[in-house]
């Protein structure tokens, strides 16, 4: 009976052969979206869009700067006179009080001499009155003592509206002043909003310039895509920005007569 073999006499198997075939993968065959040539497409005509953007931005704010100052100008000049036509007008209203004070005692005056039934007064003294009325009182004042000797009062300057006949021009002057001034304030907000969307511009233009920097791939398409959302934020900010009062593109084009 043979001897059974050691394990050490008994042959060693064979390792069994690697398989040379490379193992499946689900995304063998798929196409990149992402190349260096579309990469470089895109970017091209994000710089362009920049661009043309960022020239009109920076226009319509240089605009807006303009009429701010053209705005803060007509109201300095409406304040002034404003002020001039009050000061005016503050002098006629202290002059007719003074004529006024004087027509109060001839009419006084006039008064006692019906009650005395002296004629000859009282005539002198009507005569006083209209030649005061006419030399030295203005239409306002006139106006005033007709509706005080219609009405039965005994003050020509309790007449309604009396104030705004002597001031009411001067104020006038002063409140458009304030629009004026108002909406060069607004124009100022309106060229700080467009020169806040220049700045945006000027990044993204930026972040374009550099995305050929990146040896990476998967870098540069991370800079374009800021880049992109950067555009697109300041694209869509700009446009909820009024354009200046009156603005229309076809004024730049006509020529001067």
């Amino acid at each position: 009976m043979a001897k059974e073999k050691t394990a050490a006499e008994q042959p060693k198997e064979k390792p069994a052969a690697k398989d040379s075939t490379p193992p499946t993968n689900a995304l063998t065959g798929r196409k990149v979206f992402w190349t260096e040539k579309r990469v470089e497409t895109v970017v091209a005509v994000l710089l362009g869009v920049t661009t043309l953007l960022s020239a009109w931005a920076t226009w319509i704010g240089s605009l807006h700067s303009g009429i701010q100052s053209i705005n803060f100008t007509k109201s300095n000049n409406m304040a002034s006179e404003g002020n001039a036509e009050y000061n005016s007008r503050l002098q006629l209203y202290i002059a007719d009080y003074t004529v006024w004070n004087t027509l109060s005692d001839y009419y006084f005056e006039l008064e006692m001499a019906k009650q005395d039934g002296d004629k000859a007064k009282e005539k002198l003294l009507n005569k006083k009155i209209d030649n005061l009325t006419k030399q030295s009182a203005s239409e306002t004042l006139v106006k005033g003592i007709k509706w005080m000797n219609e009405n039965g009062k005994s003050n020509p300057f309790e007449m309604p509206g009396i104030i705004k006949e002597y001031f009411g021009a001067a104020q006038e002057k002063v409140d458009e002043s304030k629009e004026f001034l108002a909406e060069g304030q607004r124009d100022n907000t309106k060229g700080d909003s467009y020169n806040l969307v220049s700045v945006v511009y000027s990044l993204t233009l930026f972040l374009l310039g550099i995305v050929g920097v990146f040896k990476n791939l998967p870098n540069k398409v991370v800079v374009m895509t800021i880049a992109g959302a950067a555009l697109i934020f300041a694209f869509f900010y700009m446009c909820t920005i009024p354009l200046p009062t009156g603005f229309h593109q076809m004024n730049f084009f006509e020529f001067a007569k």
